[in-house]
């Protein structure tokens, strides 16, 4: 985007009282951490700065914007992105939570193990698997997060959102969002302010935390890494993760990244890696159990500020179904967005 633009809109944001912060290095705001600067960084901490983004971006539309929340299922290019990223950071709620009959609202900023945790202290079973899950509620929405033989399209009622292109609120339900495996009509310019998801009376029979917990970390890696990276492809295909090992891809590496010896659908980063070397060798998978399956493995991962030929080359085909097509254009119809 040109400097001219861009100093618009430095100017109107500064007007507001929004803190912004130029070239902002991404890579500590991602579990990979690697990646380049985004061109801008709005950081909110309220739902009143929330507000005040929301209208100053949809003063702009011409500036390509992100959300960005815990960074768990996010890689950014090397090269950086040329846009804005809005941080979600709020202090004050982030973990607000409040039972209401057989719901539990959480906060979008929440982090799902928290949510987890918390849902079980009001008494509330049905989301103990998103103790499993490093993002946060918001992220986990969009993404129809999953784990544990469960995922958030299994107990979602609905989401308060807000657009930034729009700057409108609103309150979306489930049947709405175009949920599938994930993912969802949400794009990333939106912004899920709180979730309310149903959940029954816990009783000697709910599923054990700590279970859930141990298996976690029995069957996946810590560390560096973004979770599953590639989706599982069509059903009586086998897992990602099977398809891979099949293959005999495990630790295979290059540069700073590795397939996880643990998991084979994770990749590792270490000490000096990039994003392209993350590429790398998800290009490479993606190649070699192609050429040995047939299948094309697509990815799950969020990818930022990358080519297009990079991005298409990852993409999920179905998306250009017309099913999805209209599932986006009823959220952008909800958003008071323009096509």
């Amino acid at each position: 985007m040109s400097e001219e633009k861009w100093t618009a809109f430095f100017r109107h944001a500064e007007s507001l009282g929004v803190r912004v912060e130029r070239n902002r290095p991404m890579a500590n705001n991602t579990t990979y951490g690697v990646g380049g600067v985004a061109a801008c960084a709005l950081a909110v901490t309220s739902r009143h700065e929330l507000q005040e983004v929301a209208g100053l971006l949809a003063a702009h539309p011409q500036i390509p914007v992100a959300v960005v929340g815990r960074g768990s299922n996010l890689l950014v290019a090397d090269e950086g992105f040329d846009g804005v990223v809005v941080l979600m950071s709020y202090a004050a709620n982030e973990h607000a939570i409040e039972a209401v009959g057989d719901d539990i609202v959480a906060a979008g900023a929440m982090p799902m193990p928290i949510l987890a945790r918390r849902s079980i202290a009001l008494g509330r079973a049905g989301l103990e698997w998103c103790v499993g899950i490093p993002g946060s509620v918001g992220g986990a929405v969009r993404m129809n997060a999953g784990g544990h033989g469960a995922e958030i399209v299994d107990a979602l009622v609905s989401a308060e959102i807000v657009s930034m292109k729009s700057g409108r609120w609103a309150t979306i339900a489930a049947s709405d969002m175009g949920l599938h495996f994930r993912g969802s009509a949400l794009s990333p310019h939106h912004v899920v302010i709180s979730a309310c998801l149903n959940t029954t009376v816990r009783t000697d029979e709910s599923v054990d935390i700590d279970e859930v917990v141990t298996w976690r970390r029995q069957h996946q890696p810590g560390g560096r890494n973004a979770g599953s990276v590639f989706v599982n492809p069509a059903q009586g295909e086998g897992s990602a993760g099977a398809l891979i090992d099949s293959c005999g891809l495990r630790e295979f590496a290059i540069g700073g990244a590795r397939v996880s010896e643990k998991h084979a659908n994770f990749i590792q980063a270490s000490d000096g890696a990039t994003a392209a070397d993350i590429v790398a060798v998800m290009s490479h998978v993606q190649s070699v159990v192609e050429q040995q399956t047939g299948i094309r493995l697509r990815s799950e991962v969020c990818m930022l500020g990358f080519n297009d030929e990079v991005m298409q080359a990852f993409a999920d085909p179905r998306h250009s179904d017309g099913d999805r097509i209209a599932q986006a254009q009823r959220v952008c119809e909800l958003m008071g967005e323009t096509q």
